[in-house]
């Protein structure tokens, strides 16, 4: 069968990890993203982005955040979740990209990425970490599950316990996603917006 257009054949394993990391991020969009809230043994209340981040299951609610390592270290936010058990999810919008974006810089361990981004911290109802303020979407989570995947990644599978909704996007047990308008992950530095939203009826 011929092939509607030339094709770029590539073996992922002659690749590095960096080329690998290029061509998967740069294909599979666009992605959700989780602003991730842990809080350290000390107190300290740390927020990451994640865009490596879905649904598992409706029933029970479980959602999914891949955490890469920096080497064979672990990220804050691996850490504190499999220590304390409970983390905050965020849904990243127009509205707070920016100060998401800033939690994205590399902290020491004892300082706040909230702090630095100017994110207001509030009380979860169902666990003790604390989320932000400024998401319209909040998903308090206990882990449900957590995996080592190739030495070089932290899978962590999380339970929601409470959903948040702000009134401006919640009606009727639904999601209005226009008012929600939330941004998606690209490559490099790119994000996009939701942008023209189409129906199609689903073949029964």
């Amino acid at each position: 069968m011929e092939q509607a257009f030339s094709t770029n054949m590539i073996d992922p394993s002659q690749n590095t990890s960096q080329e690998n990391y290029k061509l998967l991020i740069g294909s599979i969009i666009p992605r959700p993203i989780a602003f991730v809230t842990t809080q350290s043994q000390s107190g300290v209340i740390n927020g990451a982005p994640f865009s490596y981040f879905n649904i598992v299951s409706s029933n029970p609610p479980l959602i999914s955040i891949s955490i890469q390592r920096g080497g064979d270290r672990q990220k804050d936010t691996a850490r504190n979740i499999l220590a304390k058990k409970e983390f905050v999810v965020h849904i990243v919008d127009e509205d707070n990209v920016e100060k998401v974006n800033m939690t994205a810089a590399s902290l020491p361990p004892d300082e706040s990425e909230i702090e630095l981004s100017g994110l207001t911290p509030i009380s979860s109802t169902k666990i003790s970490v604390p989320g932000v303020k400024e998401a319209k979407i909040r998903m308090e989570c206990v882990l449900e599950q957590s995996l080592e995947l190739g030495g070089n990644c932290d899978f962590i599978i999380g339970r929601v316990v409470q959903f948040y909704f702000s009134d401006e996007i919640y009606q009727d047990g639904k999601i209005n996603p226009h008012s929600l308008r939330a941004v998606s992950r690209l490559a490099g530095n790119d994000y996009a917006k939701i942008g023209e939203i189409f129906t199609l009826e689903r073949p029964k």
